[in-house]
């Protein structure tokens, strides 16, 4: 069933499909500017923790109320994407990111921090509104490549937020990186609200009905179950290793500093080149072979990396190769999904990205508390074998599809 036939007609496209490759890395950019806000907590926790006095347990919240935000706004503002028009929406949150980052920056309480925290993760899915409308604007023939440029933008937004957090704070203080990022969120709203165009969904639904709207979306949309299950697969694995490799190079088998640990990091963003790889792939159709070397090497970079941990250099070099693989490997899967998504139906396509994305975040929230919970009680040995199930159970998934 398509996802037309769910909702009804609901909006018409721009009377243009064009977009040119300046206005393609204007939205690649934003997304990474945007996206970072979400990342700058987790290397900052320990000092924020100190200078307002949270407690030991509560530490753990500045990250968590950052991701309940980006959540609950997956599902209840993206899909405003097919109800407002676009260019204002994606400002407003841009503008909402910038209080918030400057509500953080200057809270005198746990608690105000946590408020600008939840609302930073709220905020941030304006890179959520930003894809689909990029993908909107994109011929047919070229979307895939257009998505997989914005995505790449998204993708060293988010690898490149922590190691930048770390230099910041080292050198000003955790205060300066948000105080920081709010000013490049203003020189942001300067910039999108010159560049974008307007897109007025014609909707007919109220706000309630879109809502629902999605649950039927969900329910009876074979692709974007498969595809979101894929990536819910591939973002777990990603989230256990990112989660637990900063643990393994900080013990005494490595014994790496905080800025070596950054650096580290850094080697994550060369995933990057994979997205409009990866897009130019699916646009010729070749989605399936794709998919099947993106699962697999996903594998492979966790059966290196298992065999990493001994702390020697040549250890620390096939650990730094098996980030690099997994990261090509997600940023792969993850725009070949929003690929096959988005052609679904144009007037669908916020609400179709919003289950997309909510559904694969919580499968990196499950593998970031897995990976916490065996790298505590087994080591980086347990840790790397529970990794390697996330891209195992993605790959048998998808073998049932191709039998199909």
């Amino acid at each position: 069933m398509s996802a037309t036939a769910a909702a009804g007609q609901e909006s018409t496209p721009l009377p243009e499909k064009t977009i040119s490759p300046l206005l393609t890395f204007m939205f690649a950019a934003a997304c990474g500017l945007v996206a970072a806000n979400l990342y700058y907590g987790q290397p900052l926790a320990g000092p924020i923790s100190q200078s307002l006095g949270f407690t030991p347990a509560a530490t753990g919240l500045i990250v968590t109320l950052t991701q309940i935000g980006y959540g609950l706004g997956l599902l209840l503002i993206v899909p405003l994407g097919d109800l407002l028009e676009n260019r204002r929406l994606v400002l407003t949150l841009v503008a909402l990111s910038a209080v918030a980052l400057v509500g953080a920056a200057f809270a005198s309480s746990p608690s105000l921090f946590l408020l600008a925290s939840l609302c930073i993760g709220l905020a941030s899915v304006a890179v959520q509104v930003l894809v689909p409308f990029a993908a909107h604007m994109a011929p047919d023939a070229s979307r895939g490549a257009v998505v997989g440029n914005v995505m790449s933008g998204l993708l060293c937004g988010i690898m490149l937020a922590r190691p930048a957090a770390s230099f910041l704070s080292e050198l000003l203080s955790w205060h300066a990186v948000y105080i920081i990022s709010a000013g490049i969120m203003i020189a942001l709203i300067v910039i999108l609200r010159a560049a974008l165009p307007t897109r007025v969904p014609h909707t007919k639904l109220h706000y309630g009905q879109l809502l629902s709207s999605m649950g039927h979306l969900a329910l009876h949309t074979p692709v974007l179950q498969r595809r979101a299950l894929y990536q819910a697969c591939m973002f777990g694995a990603f989230s256990l290793f990112w989660t637990t490799t900063p643990l393994l190079l900080a013990s005494p088998a490595f014994g790496l500093t905080q800025n070596g640990i950054a650096l580290f990091a850094l080697a994550g963003a060369a995933g990057a080149v994979a997205s409009p790889i990866a897009g130019r792939v699916a646009d010729r159709g070749w989605t399936k072979l794709a998919t099947t070397f993106a699962l697999m090497l996903a594998i492979v970079a966790f059966l290196i990396g298992h065999f990493s941990g001994g702390g020697s250099l040549t250890a620390l070099i096939m650990l730094t190769l098996s980030g690099i693989m997994l990261d090509f490997g997600v940023q792969t899967n993850l725009v070949l999904g929003q690929r096959a998504i988005f052609a679904l139906s144009a007037e669908h396509r916020s609400r179709l990205n919003g289950l997309y994305m909510a559904t694969f975040f919580a499968g990196g929230a499950l593998g970031s508390a897995l990976g916490g919970w065996a790298y505590a009680t087994g080591g980086w040995n347990m840790a790397s074998w529970i990794g390697v199930a996330f891209p195992v159970v993605a790959l048998l998934a998808f073998l049932t599809e191709r039998k199909n």
